[in-house]
């Protein structure tokens, strides 16, 4: 003779399986969290950093050139060897300094041109904006 089911197995689904794979992560992370205290608890001396700043609160230099081929970065003005100064200075200080090049329109071609050739000596990239005076 087939019994009826009984009203406790057939009130929801079954959790065994989900149950297995709780215990199974809880192992998993058991071991992992045994494995990262292990290499905490190796024996270094951090290096020291006496003078840093986050490279990404550095901003790019910015080189204007006027009508009359004159450098200036930040309402200063630089001869060349003082800019090629400035520019290696940077450089070293900053491994990924940037520029901008900012040439009047009624400036020489060869002033902006030096200026590349400053930025390719010291290997440091730049980009190039004309001003035209309206």
């Amino acid at each position: 003779m087939k019994l009826p089911p009984d009203a406790a197995d057939s009130e929801g689904p079954n959790l065994t399986p989900v149950i297995d794979v709780v215990f199974l992560l809880l192992i998993f992370f058991l071991v992992a969290t045994q494995y990262n205290q292990e290499e905490r608890e190796v024996d270094i001396t951090l290096p020291e950093v006496a003078e840093a700043q986050p490279l990404s609160m550095t901003s790019e230099i910015i080189v204007n050139i006027t009508d009359d081929g004159k450098y200036k970065v930040a309402t200063k003005e630089y001869s060349e060897a003082e800019l090629s100064s400035l520019l290696s200075q940077a450089k070293k200080n900053n491994p990924h300094q940037t520029m901008l090049i900012r040439g009047d329109g009624e400036s020489n071609l060869k002033f902006a041109v030096r200026v590349m050739g400053m930025c390719n000596k010291v290997e440091m990239e730049y980009r190039i904006a004309a001003l035209q005076e309206r």
